[in-house]
């Protein structure tokens, strides 16, 4: 499992970047109005209102005008590190990853002490494949911010990863500390014990991600896994068809390798879903798997 980052940061609170939780206008084009006596001090409370209004967008999955607002907020208050924080988290949203990163890297040296920068920074690098420059950043934003259970997370996906599974581990318990409920880490622990053959252990993480919520395919197609490689068939069966009923992207090998799906995961999944009664399954949900992708 990783954590998609659509608009994570810009919507888990305004303080973070220092805005105002009040919704400000929205102008009907990303420019400002005409007015000779714009001061430096006016037209950095415009580019702020621009940036919180790209903010707005994102809520309602406007992105192209989002970013449009955001590049012209830098352009009035490039001296807040807040407009290039929104610009940066919609490059990466949009998988503008190279640009993303120039411009966190702006942030960042206007706002050292921003924890949320380091975090969103450590995600770009992940997305790169940069995992020890990604945890590099993610250490530096926890050293500010210790108790975040989301960067945690991120830096234990970059550890596993590296196959440094014990460190990947170490930091999914942390996040689980904080917030107890978190399951993606508690699946994630499943995906490297089965990894290292202990099938019992990553069957227990993924029933306890379940216990939390139940309307999860990835734990659910995995325990479907699990049982069929233990030789419990038919129940594997049905649990694989309620996980693909859930969410029929878990039919894609590719998928399951982007959300960390190690190689024994996988070539057993492979197995799995090539049994007859499987692929009746992806014909009774219409699900038409694109050719097999390499294991990661």
């Amino acid at each position: 499992m990783v954590l998609k980052r659509r608009y994570r940061w810009l919507l888990t609170g305004l303080t973070l970047v220092g805005l105002s939780g009040s919704p400000l206008p929205l102008y009907g084009q990303a420019l400002l109005p005409y007015s000779p006596k714009l001061d430096n001090q006016q037209l950095e409370r415009q580019g702020l209102e621009l940036a919180d209004s790209a903010i707005q967008l994102v809520r309602f999955q406007q992105y192209e005008a989002a970013l449009s607002r955001a590049r012209l907020a830098t352009q009035l208050a490039p001296n807040r590190f807040q407009t290039w924080f929104i610009l940066g988290t919609l490059y990466l949203q949009e998988q503008e990853v190279e640009q993303g990163i120039e411009v966190l890297h702006r942030a960042k040296a206007l706002a050292p002490e921003e924890a949320g920068i380091f975090f969103t920074l450590g995600n770009a690098y992940f997305q790169k494949g940069e995992y020890t420059t990604a945890i590099a950043q993610l250490e530096a934003g926890l050293k500010l911010k210790p108790d975040t259970p989301s960067a945690l997370f991120d830096m234990g996906n970059a550890y596993l990863k590296l196959n440094r599974y014990g460190e990947a581990i170490a930091a999914y318990q942390k996040a689980i500390k904080q917030e107890k409920d978190f399951w993606p880490a508690i699946n994630n622990m499943g995906l490297i014990h089965y990894e290292q053959g202990k099938i019992a252990d990553a069957l227990k993480q993924w029933n306890d991600a379940l216990a939390i919520d139940r309307e999860q395919p990835e734990p659910l197609l995995a325990i479907a896994v699990a049982l069929f490689k233990q030789g419990k068939t038919e129940e594997g069966i049905k649990l694989g068809e309620s996980a693909l009923t859930l969410d029929g992207r878990y039919g894609e090998i590719k998928f399951l390798v982007e959300n960390l799906w190690g190689k024994e995961l996988v070539k057993d999944t492979e197995a799995f879903f090539a049994l007859p009664q499987m692929q009746q399954v992806f014909k009774r949900l219409q699900i038409v798997p694109e050719s097999t992708a390499a294991n990661p």
